[in-house]
């Protein structure tokens, strides 16, 4: 995968390859006697069945054309797309994961839909970090369609907050910790406790609260003309990352060197009281197999508080885009299709299952379940996204990982995020 993803992003250096010479988008409607393909994760295959199919009738309705859905699986997706990409065997619209979107994007691989954007339903309203992975690095051009969202959220245990006398979900940061601290002094007593458990190598919890005075444009690092600059050692960043430096000495225990991996099954053991987690995690914690059911009742979510009330800290969404292969046989159906498919009708209905991908359709989420209010909560608030190049691997986020443990462990803040930034900036910038 490695070597094809290689050639992916070397030919977006080529004439031939440049995201700025990218095939426009048209919306097509002719499409009588047509099949198009397209390429969609099993996610919707086993959750919104429904909203697939009412969108294949209203295309069919539409265009005269068919429909032939081909399901994907997460499990080495992207070497069988850059397989398909450079092979001209593309699907004519497709589906990944929003931390994908960028290499293809570089290597003008997808058709450029900015001049159709405006077509999209609620394209003004589309969640901001989800709407910035489909971009341009500059964030001038839209590459890609927001499809759904998940967001990470703090889960906490409503029976230890409640014995230490929290009976209201805290609101800003300052209850947070005025609550943390009843909880701590109340479990005073048993080995190991954490009233919130901040694993250091748990970026994407660190990031969130250095991202506070960002948001999802310029976290981590901004484009900066055609070079990218490093934003850790900004002021405001390292004032939120000392921020969760104090949360996690004062009231998490034995994870500094650590990820987020097994938190869950740590909280089923009942010595952690608050994590900051994916809203699934839920499940993980209560699963028979892994967990405790017996915590089913006791576990509560909300929003990661912030500075003020009604303004969580920011959340790294996770989620999908949708996107048309440069090279599809039926590029102007493929753009159509995904504009019926993420229309306003079908991410309402799709609302019952996921996050959709307009901030004005999370109400619907929300009143879907109640469960839901959390994770809606912190989509609709101000979120953040990795800086968005192909350049960023897994080894920028050994650099954060790193970064923030050794300042879990006592290292200096200011230094370790410069460091850390050096890295980062280096592999940004080729």
């Amino acid at each position: 995968m490695a070597a094809i993803a290689t050639v992916l992003v070397a030919s977006a250096c080529s004439s031939s390859g440049s995201s700025s010479e990218t095939k426009q988008a048209t919306l097509s409607k002719d499409g009588k006697g047509k099949k198009i393909t397209v390429w969609l994760m099993d996610d919707a295959q086993k959750g919104w069945p429904e909203v697939l199919d009412a969108a294949k009738k209203e295309f069919t309705a539409q265009t005269g054309a068919e429909v032939d859905v081909q399901w994907q699986t997460w499990t080495n997706y992207t070497t069988k797309l850059d397989t398909a990409l450079l092979s001209g065997n593309a699907p004519d619209a497709l589906e990944l994961g929003n931390t994908q979107a960028a290499k293809y994007i570089e290597a003008g691989s997808f058709v450029d839909l900015t001049s159709v954007k405006g077509q999209f339903d609620n394209s003004d309203k589309w969640l901001d970090s989800l709407a910035a992975s489909g971009q341009s690095g500059d964030g001038s051009k839209t590459y890609a369609v927001p499809y759904y969202a998940g967001a990470r959220v703090l889960i906490y245990r409503k029976d230890l907050f409640e014995a230490a006398g929290v009976a209201q979900a805290p609101t800003t940061l300052e209850e947070l910790k005025a609550a943390l601290t009843k909880v701590k002094a109340a479990n005073a007593s048993v080995p190991g406790f954490s009233a919130l458990y901040l694993p250091g190598k748990n970026w994407y919890s660190a990031v969130s609260f250095g991202a506070s005075g960002f948001g999802v444009k310029g976290v981590i690092a901004k484009k900066d003309g055609d070079k990218w600059a490093g934003t850790l050692s900004d002021p405001k960043f390292v004032e939120g990352i000392n921020t969760w430096n104090d949360l996690q000495k004062n009231f998490s225990t034995g994870g500094t060197t650590v990820d987020e991996s097994t938190q869950d099954a740590l909280m089923a053991k009942g010595n952690i009281a608050a994590i900051i987690g994916n809203g699934w995690e839920v499940g993980s914690v209560v699963d028979p197999k892994t967990g405790d059911p017996s915590l089913k009742d006791k576990l509560a979510t909300i929003a990661l508080p912030g500075t003020a009330a009604g303004q969580p800290t920011p959340a790294f969404l996770g989620g999908s885009d949708l996107a048309v292969p440069a090279k599809a046989a039926n590029a102007g159906l493929g753009a159509t299709f995904l504009q019926i498919y993420t229309n306003t009708a079908q991410q309402t209905a799709l609302a019952k299952h996921a996050i959709p991908n307009a901030k004005n359709l999370v109400a619907a989420y929300k009143a879907a379940d109640p469960a839901n209010k959390a994770t809606g909560d912190a989509a609709e608030g101000q979120t953040w996204f990795i800086p968005n190049s192909p350049l960023w691997s897994g080894a920028d986020e050994t650099a954060l990982q790193n970064a923030f443990s050794a300042i879990a462990g006592g290292g200096d803040v200011a230094a370790e995020l410069k460091k850390a930034q050096e890295t980062l900036v280096k592999d940004l910038n080729g």
